[in-house]
């Protein structure tokens, strides 16, 4: 009976093992056509900066938890706490969560002023309609009208006109670090820039019904000079 036992025990993965996976399993999230933390636009890279800090003091937090666990474990036999339960209270309690979520504030509100559209009448402005379920894509002046399938320069700021013309949707981009609702009688201006040419995958995030799963979208970044080169034989065309 305790050989047996002793085989079923050899067999089952430890705690080590496990953790490993899980944290192999979690970073595979780090990468693909929808990860945010694999940014290629100066708003994404402050997205995930800001994420990576919240992730890192998130940690920080945890293994102090757990410090603090073992010693009032440590401690169990101690009829005479060196600190008093009401310190613990005013420290643990509201101290840290007021100072996490000051810091997350003084950090997290000037990147999304810095994501905000600005006044600038050159800027390239396109007009994105949603429907159920696909992206309807209108450049104003050059009367380029596209299904699903956004082009973009690089380093350059585009101003998106959002709208709906049935329920809500949502727009986001993840590796381009942008996301906004799109509501039905309203038009909302998204600022979207890309620093890399390529071709980033985008979503709907907003439940719209039945085809929400497949409702998807392309956005192509071009070097300026193929851009522009592009709007103008689409132009043509039209």
């Amino acid at each position: 009976m305790k050989l047996k036992i002793d085989k079923q025990k050899r067999h089952q993965p430890s705690l080590a093992a496990v953790g490993a996976t899980g944290l192999l399993l979690s970073l595979t999230g780090c990468s693909g056509p929808f990860s945010s933390l694999d940014p290629k636009g100066p708003a994404a890279a402050e997205v995930a900066l800001l994420w990576w800090g919240m992730f890192g003091f998130a940690t920080l937090i945890l293994l102090l938890v757990a410090l603090l666990w073992f010693y009032a474990i440590k401690r169990r036999g101690d009829n005479s706490p060196s600190v008093r339960p009401n310190a613990w209270l005013c420290w643990g309690g509201l101290a840290l969560p007021l100072l996490s979520i000051m810091a997350l504030l003084l950090i997290g509100i000037p990147v999304g002023q810095r994501m905000l559209p600005l006044a600038d009448d050159n800027a390239l402005k396109i007009e994105v309609t949603g429907h159920q379920w696909y992206w309807q894509v209108y450049y104003p002046g050059h009367a380029i009208e596209l299904t699903d399938e956004l082009h973009i320069p690089v380093n350059t700021p585009v101003y998106l006109q959002l709208t709906s013309a049935d329920v809500i949707h949502s727009f986001w981009v993840p590796r381009l670090g942008v996301k906004l609702d799109m509501l039905p009688g309203r038009t909302n201006v998204l600022r979207l820039e890309a620093s890399e040419a390529g071709t980033y995958r985008g979503q709907c995030t907003e439940y719209c019904g039945l085809g929400h799963a497949h409702m998807q979208f392309s956005v192509i970044a071009h070097e300026q000079a193929a851009f522009a080169t592009w709007l103008k034989e689409h132009s043509t065309d039209d």
